[in-house]
């Protein structure tokens, strides 16, 4: 599987961009599109995500037909989440992902991943600190070259790795970590406990399945 790359100096956002770049020349093959600096920038709930110029920002759009036949749909983000997680793991980070798309450490966010399908497409959005922002946030624990990190993503992406050895290496990652967090299910705060956790990457709060914060 191979993937265009679009590398930009300056974009309001990777994620617009590709959804532009798409209904203007059309889909025919993987697309990822990166900046060191985005202007306006979407998060988690459609809330923005700017950071400072360095950091990592990158979106892509795949085919449907070219993702793993068991990933649910639902949880593509913690399915692309958890591929870059293990890059980084690779590289010493300790870094872990707060259920089910943000990327944390200790009790600091350094990022988010965002995804949705349209026409048979997935679109999908990253970004991550690798630069001091506010205080209330933090950054990448290692240092990396952020292309080669991408092209790693890539490759990764490329090999389509099933949802089932996905999920093993997130469900181990949430095991250890979901102690250190609470998430907002329907306006209550609630503190994620282990077994709350299904094989389709949802959890199970008051006998029904959330796939997402809200």
């Amino acid at each position: 599987m191979a993937f265009r790359k679009i590398s930009l100096n300056e974009v309001n956002s990777t994620q617009k961009y590709i959804i532009s770049y798409i209904k203007k020349h059309g889909y025919d093959m993987p697309l990822l599109v990166y900046t060191d600096y985005q202007t306006d920038g979407i998060g988690s709930g459609e809330n923005s995500w700017i950071g400072v110029r360095g950091n990592m920002f990158f979106s892509f759009v795949i085919s449907v037909d070219m993702l793993p036949i068991d990933m649910p749909w639902q949880s593509a983000s913690i399915y692309f989440s958890s591929l870059l997680q293990q890059i980084f793991s690779s590289h010493g980070s300790k870094c872990y992902i707060k259920w089910p798309n943000d990327f944390y450490i200790k009790d600091k966010k350094l990022g988010g991943t965002v995804t949705k399908i349209s026409s048979g497409l997935l679109y999908c959005g990253i970004g991550i600190n690798i630069f001091e922002t506010k205080k209330c946030f933090s950054v990448l624990d290692i240092n990396i070259d952020k292309e080669s990190i991408v092209d790693e993503f890539i490759t990764l992406v490329a090999k389509s790795q099933s949802w089932t050895d996905n999920f093993k290496f997130f469900s181990i990652q949430f095991q250890n970590n979901c102690k250190n967090y609470k998430i907002n299910i329907n306006g209550q705060k609630i503190s994620p406990q282990p077994d709350m956790l299904q094989d389709d990457g949802s959890l199970m709060i008051n006998n029904k399945k959330e796939y997402s914060t809200r």
